[in-house]
């Protein structure tokens, strides 16, 4: 399974969490990953994003049919996702915009099949981490291909 982990792009703060949406900035993050995404993509790939609105406003730019999924949403604990994860076909390639702490956790786990406790992996705001994953997943580490930032987008294109 190719597999692209997507944190949502920079929002704003508020109460209700599901309810914020992204920043100037973030919709600026987002549009410029999704420009890169689409440049790399085929036309057979699956979008799941959670129920919160910078999830959708985030891959919104990706100009592709997005489904829903709650077990995605920032509440989320990475051993869920995984569990999710493996009723996914071996041969799909899937996009996940979704949150922190539980990216992170499941970016360790992808590498190391271990669940590590008192161990933050950060992904920034906006950024993708991109997956080859053995099948069934956990069997073996999945090999990363590419990890990238909004930032890193914009330095790439400068002469």
């Amino acid at each position: 399974m190719q597999l692209i982990l997507w944190r949502h792009a920079q929002a704003e703060e508020g109460d209700n969490d599901l309810a914020r949406p992204l920043t100037t900035k973030g919709h600026k993050q987002a549009r410029k990953m999704a420009r890169f995404l689409q440049g790399k993509l085929s036309g057979g790939y699956h979008v799941w994003i959670s129920e919160a609105e910078r999830s959708r406003q985030t891959a919104a730019y990706l100009q592709h049919p997005a489904k829903v999924q709650a077990a995605l949403n920032p509440d989320a604990a990475a051993q869920q996702v995984a569990e999710w994860l493996c009723g996914i076909a071996s041969d799909e390639m899937v996009v996940i915009v979704g949150h922190q702490p539980w990216l992170g956790d499941l970016c360790a786990w992808l590498f190391t099949q271990t669940w590590q406790n008192n161990v933050y992996w950060s992904v920034k705001k906006g950024a993708i981490w991109w997956f080859e994953c053995a099948q069934p997943l956990g069997s073996a580490p999945a090999q990363l291909r590419l990890m990238m930032t909004p930032a890193e987008i914009e330095c790439s294109v400068k002469p």
